[in-house]
């Protein structure tokens, strides 16, 4: 399970992070706002753990932000301060579960847990579209207008990624570090099997939606110019 931990006290997000990694998660760090919301929109994650107090960018702001993208992902909000104002406004604003500090590591743990079990058995209707693409990353189905097809969870992922960040270029490294983790043993050539595979399948549905090889670079999806 793959956790996003976006908390700018460096030596708490470090200590979290060793707990996490102890447990059997994997863990994506941002230490400001900025970063975690861009993490949060291009990254695929199972839980947040998003701080409220954080510079360039508050925990709150984010999170609504993640919400009016139809973005699901459950969300752990923490906090240094523990008003009941503060609890509601996190929670009014799609928060799914909230803990202040200072806290056990054993709570977030269990924390951790009933919200993976909540994602487990919930499955959202959370779509992600582009052009003529509308794809499913819970049933793992791709739609092009009357037609679907039913992707690999890595077929999936890798479009998911390239979706979130239509138009723009996304490197191989980053591909790699979303889908298969920094100690995974997957390399460029992996990538590049999968980026094929995609390819044939969009050509097959006859969708508008290219990916395209920018050498030494990375991948982008975008629409055909063709007519």
């Amino acid at each position: 399970m793959r956790i996003l931990l976006v908390e700018d006290e460096r030596h708490l997000a470090e200590a979290l992070e060793q707990v996490l990694s102890r447990n059997n998660y994997s863990v994506d760090l941002a230490f400001d706002g900025e970063e975690g919301l861009y993490q949060a929109l291009t990254g695929i994650h199972d839980i947040i753990v998003l701080d409220i107090m954080l510079p360039k960018r508050d925990g709150l702001s984010i999170l609504e932000e993640l919400r009016g993208k139809r973005i699901s992902t459950p969300v752990l909000l923490l906090t240094a301060r523990g008003e009941t104002e503060d609890k509601v406004i996190g929670l009014d604003s799609g928060a799914d579960d909230y803990l202040a500090k200072p806290f056990q590591t054993t709570e977030l743990l269990a924390r951790l847990r009933a919200l993976g079990r909540r994602k487990g058995e919930v499955q959202v209707k959370n779509l992600s579209t582009y052009a003529d693409l509308e794809l499913n990353p819970h049933t793992l189905e791709l739609k092009v207008n009357e037609k679907s097809y039913h992707l690999t969870l890595k077929e999936s992922q890798l479009l998911e990624i390239l979706m979130l960040n239509h138009d723009l270029t996304v490197s191989p490294g980053s591909i790699i570090e979303k889908i298969w983790g920094f100690e995974g043993d997957a390399e460029e050539s992996h990538v590049q099997v999968y980026i094929s595979f995609l390819r044939k399948k969009l050509s097959q549905m006859e969708s508008k939606a290219r990916i395209q090889t920018h050498r030494g670079v990375g991948y982008m999806l975008t629409v055909s110019k063709e007519s």
